[in-house]
């Protein structure tokens, strides 16, 4: 097994749940290997799960319960960690991020990360009072290198293209950025028009993530006051990929879509503001 250090347990739920494991494996003098087999898992997956960078699932939690005889200690720490705020939740969504092949994305209010121009980002992260935005603005503008590697499917409210963030020439370049960024063969974007024939669709009160890679399957991820989210129970993340598609149904054809971008962008023409 790997011999790096165990996650610091009082980060969070999933850390103390990877530092947990290793403990009760050592405890049991079990090799990772020994471990793999009561779990259905390759001794790199248990060494994965213990250093914090692949989370223990339920199916996996049972086994590891019913095999040690644990009351249900496992399958009850993955429940709740499942259903908790993740202190860790954007070192967690970029590691996914970076490792997935397909992601999809719904915002309703504002233009997504993955597609935000700096000063875009510069002015959400200063009118969210926060005294120093440029080390986030870096991390947001460095994530966005996963358009060269995924597919990446976009889904934005009418909302989005309208509210006013930072001045006009702002809004007009991010703009004319998601048009350019959505002429990419991988990128797909398309628009919920706010009409009274939309209506009050699911998913208007939040966004939704929805991560998919070759080695860790799919996660979700929704956002809240002052975290997010990450969610990683397959029973749950269905749900997610049942409202995405829910979602998708509202949306205008691509082409439709970069005229409504379009349309926005120009309205964004008047006076600038410094």
């Amino acid at each position: 097994m790997a011999t790096n250090p165990s996650p610091d347990p009082k980060d969070g739920m999933w850390a103390f749940i990877a530092y947990y494991l290793r403990f009760c494996r050592t405890q049991r003098g079990l090799s990772g290997e020994a471990v793999g087999r009561l779990i259905n898992a390759s001794k790199a997956t248990v060494s994965r799960i213990e250093n914090g960078v692949e989370r223990l699932d339920g199916k996996r939690a049972a086994l590891l319960d019913k095999a040690w005889e644990t009351g249900g200690v496992f399958s009850l720490l993955v429940r709740y960690a499942s259903i908790g705020h993740d202190p860790q939740w954007l070192a967690r969504l970029s590691t996914f991020e970076q490792r997935a092949r397909i992601i999809r994305i719904f915002d309703p209010l504002l233009i997504s990360g993955l597609l935000q121009i700096e000063d875009y980002a510069r002015a959400l992260l200063t009118g969210g009072g926060m005294p120093d935005p440029e080390p986030f603005v870096v991390e947001r503008m460095a994530r966005q290198g996963v358009l060269d590697r995924a597919f990446v499917m976009v889904l934005l409210s009418e909302a989005t293209l309208r509210w006013p963030v930072g001045s006009p020439r702002i809004m007009r370049e991010q703009l004319a950025h998601v048009l350019e960024v959505a002429e990419r063969p991988n990128v797909v974007v398309h628009v919920i028009p706010q009409t009274f024939d939309t209506g009050a669709y699911p998913g208007l009160d939040g966004g939704v993530k929805l991560v998919t890679g070759d080695d860790f399957g799919e996660v979700a991820y929704t956002e809240s006051l002052g975290g997010g989210r990450l969610i990683s129970s397959p029973t749950e993340v269905a749900e997610y990929a049942i409202l995405f598609g829910r979602i998708s149904a509202k949306a205008l054809p691509e082409h439709r879509s970069r005229d409504l971008i379009t349309k926005a962008m120009e309205e964004f023409s008047g006076d600038e503001v410094a």
